[in-house]
């Protein structure tokens, strides 16, 4: 899950931030899928062996259920290198649901279920991306029984494909340069192609071998890549995110995982191309993380002790791992890299640390459905034991010994944490404080306290998901960070969006430190404050608790969203997106073509129901409380509402309509929001319990209990953003002045009742 931290610094916001992760109840961690493939021919076993073999072909399965929904007429083929063998009964499968009908499961045409064969614990691909998720995108993974023809076959890992579907949802479009980095017909000692990154020249024939394009077109960008890393370094941030990839590298690293680009075949990750041509690298394939390969490619790990003290920075001299010698060969670069793995290490790999708390729910979670497994490559013995202890197995995909993962883990992270690139003092960066009152164009100041640092930097943007710009951050007392020496930075930069995405890295001779820990993965955000300008589309009311309020067109009472356009001109709304999750730009995107006239609204039912007709989102706003952005076709923010727990039947909506601050209203769907209108007082009356008068109000009101006594009661009094600004005790008349309260709509709620309160001067 997102992990979002919100401090109110003056009147706007800082939150911390990731740069994607959704999740659907299908890679649900907690539970196990049930995947039932039913096939008439009788020799189906045979048929897929012999498409592995040859073409590499989809079979048709007759049908396949997934936890109870049926697809009919499904793509079914063994996949993988080594895991897979003819004369075993549970290979790995990838399953296709729209090979020859255009449907889905919960947007998921792709399903992939890795055997478990090099695994006895069962959990390294799970625990592994669990872990690798707080610090990059990577897919969701989970567990799945697979049944065919009723047959159990066993249980599977069950992780999200990394495919068009993955990209749309993690970057936000999906048609730009792919590749798999893998070699197609898979790695092997005695191939030589390995997706190393190397420049091979200039002549696309080279790289064949190597790497699988799954767009149309892109080969020039590998090149440009691959050309870019080897002579010229120093430019790589043009073709490459560099903090992303510094992550995977420190990743791979941390977790043991050679079959990888570290280890000997440089494979197991995609390059995905953005909209601003760098290639975003994206982890794939952890089966055999935590130790269980042990092929460096320049050496072999034949014992615990010697991949507990693989270095840290092995392959930093290897031309055949450009991506890491030469991009350790940068200081700066470097410096990331130590600092990345080191909070890796901190933030799960403590002597039985949280890593083990992961494993051990996952061992739960499973233990029954291994035992239940017929055709599982160990034990049930060795499974419960591999958490924590060697296992030795001969013969068959899984021979050889495996690391216990705690066994590995604890005497790594003492080992690593050992060295003097760790030992060494690292910078610390308190205090972070921001200009209040930040607008847009105008500028905005930054501030920290940092300690131990050679030099710091603010790196910001203004677009989701584009590059971070950097700007250099002064102690010298002439950036507005008080008395020169003081230890306090500044840096100022002007403020060109709703929202700003920041975060400050300082580093010394050794080592880096971020903030926060997790960037760019994670971020601050500025918020800039101030009414909404004419001439925007704006988010302008939603409802967030429709219980009998309104109706879509097919009578259901949904969430809603309505948008305005508070111009004087048309505005071509084509790209423009709604969501209530930065991370996933893919909840609702207005169609190709969509316009929205002056002074004119536009409804989108935030329902999760696109089978119906009209606009709707795949999403549902939390009437607990939560954000809600609007975005325009190059993934700006342009607006955004941050609310507490909404009342059903209640709005909130701009008043002034389309350019003033959310207040609580009476619904005005598609319709100019009219806050301050005069209600009778019998409007607002609750008959025979209590009453509110004089209702509107210029400055004082009085709760009057009419016709019963009714004891003792919690009163609360919610303001025009949902959020208490009162909670007491009341049990008979009383008066209540509304001094420094803003002109609008209140909730004054007494036990299990309310009624509404304008404030009016």
């Amino acid at each position: 899950m997102k992990k979002t931290i919100q401090y109110l610094v003056g009147l706007f916001l800082i939150v911390e931030g990731t740069s994607k992760l959704s999740a659907q109840s299908f890679y649900n961690s907690s539970t196990i899928q049930t995947i039932h493939v039913y096939m008439s021919q009788p020799n189906w076993d045979q048929l897929m062996d012999n498409a592995i073999a040859t073409t590499g072909d989809y079979i048709m399965a007759d049908s396949v259920l997934i936890n109870g929904v049926a697809f009919d007429s499904v793509g079914v083929k063994y996949k993988g290198n080594s895991s897979y063998n003819a004369n075993q009964a549970k290979n790995p499968w990838h399953i296709e649901l729209d090979t020859y009908i255009n449907q889905d499961y919960q947007g998921y045409k792709d399903i992939k279920l890795a055997n478990v064969a090099k695994d006895p614990s069962f959990i390294r691909d799970v625990l592994g991306f669990q872990i690798v998720r707080q610090y990059m995108d990577a897919p969701l993974s989970n567990f799945a029984n697979l049944y065919v023809n009723g047959n159990l076959i066993g249980l599977y890992t069950n992780t999200e494909a990394i495919t068009k579907v993955f990209l749309e949802d993690r970057f936000g479009h999906k048609a730009n340069t792919f590749f798999s980095c893998s070699p197609p017909a898979g790695a092997s000692p005695t191939s030589g192609s390995y997706p190393n990154l190397v420049h091979l020249g200039s002549d696309s024939l080279n790289y064949y071998d190597a790497y699988e394009i799954k767009s149309g077109s892109g080969w020039q960008d590998l090149i440009d890549l691959c050309d870019t890393l080897s002579s010229n370094v120093t430019a790589i941030e043009s073709v490459l995110d560099i903090d992303r990839a510094i992550w995977m590298l420190a990743m791979d690293n941390a977790i043991v995982n050679l079959d990888s680009y570290i280890g000997a075949f440089s494979q197991n990750y995609y390059l995905y191309e953005d909209n601003y041509g760098r290639m975003l690298p994206v982890m794939w394939d952890l089966n055999e993380s935590f130790g269980t390969f042990s092929n460096t490619g320049t050496s072999t790990l034949n014992n615990i002790t010697a991949k507990r003290q693989m270095s840290h920075l092995m392959h930093s001299s290897d031309a055949s791992w450009p991506l890491v010698s030469k991009v350790l060969s940068v200081p700066t670069y470097k410096r990331m890299y130590l600092a990345h793995l080191k909070t890796i290490l901190e933030e799960n790999f403590t002597n039985n640390g949280p890593y083990y708390v992961m494993a051990q729910s996952i061992n739960d979670i499973i233990d029954a459905a291994v035992n239940a497994d017929p055709n599982k490559f160990y034990t049930y013995a060795q499974f419960n034991s591999n958490l924590t202890t060697d296992i030795t197995v001969g013969g068959g995909p899984g021979g050889g010994t495996t690391p216990g993962i705690t066994s590995l883990m604890n005497g790594r992270y003492s080992y690593l944490m050992a060295q003097n690139d760790f030992t060494a003092t690292q910078p610390t960066i308190l205090n972070i404080v921001v200009s209040d009152m930040p607008t847009i164009g105008s500028w905005v100041n930054v501030t920290a306290t940092v300690n131990d640092a050679d030099v710091v930097y603010l790196r910001h943007r203004h677009l989701v998901m584009a590059p971070f710009d950097r700007v250099q951050m002064f102690d010298d007392g002439n950036h507005n960070d008080g008395m020169a020496n003081d230890h306090v930075y500044g840096a100022s930069f002007t403020l060109s969006s709703t929202f700003t995405e920041y975060y400050i890295y300082a580093e010394n001779a050794t080592i880096g430190k971020f903030s926060p820990a997790r960037a760019e993965h994670e971020f601050y955000t500025i918020v800039a404050v101030g009414g909404i300008a004419p001439g925007n589309i704006v988010i302008n009311e939603f409802m967030a608790s429709n219980v009998s309020a309104i109706a879509d067109q097919d009578g259901e009472f949904d969430d809603w969203i309505e948008v305005y356009n508070n111009g004087t001109t048309a505005i071509d709304l084509s790209g423009y997106r709604l969501t209530n999750d930065l991370t996933d730009l893919t909840p609702f995107t207005f169609p190709a073509g969509s316009t929205l006239a002056p002074d004119s609204y536009l409804v989108v039912w935030a329902d999760k129901d696109l089978l119906q007709s009209g606009l709707h989102a795949n999403f549902k706003i939390p009437a607990t409380g939560s954000t809600l952005y609007l975005t325009n076709a190059n993934l700006s923010v342009i607006d955004s509402i941050a609310f507490s727990s909404q009342l059903t039947d209640q709005t909130l909506g701009r008043y002034p309509n389309g350019t003033g601050n959310f207040q609580t209203l009476l619904p005005t769907f598609a319709a100019n929001n009219n806050a301050a209108v005069s209600v009778s007082d019998e409007a607002f009356k609750i008959e025979n319990d209590w009453n509110v008068y004089p209702n509107p109000t210029e400055g004082q009101f009085t709760i009057d209990f009419t016709n019963v006594q009714l004891g003792a009661q919690t009163l609360t009094i919610y303001n025009h953003c949902g959020q208490a600004i009162f909670v007491g005790t009341i049990n008979e008349k009383g008066s209540y002045s509304t001094e420094g309260w803003a002109n609008g709509l209140y909730l004054i709620q007494v036990g299990n009742q309310t009624q509404r309160l304008i404030v009016q001067r």
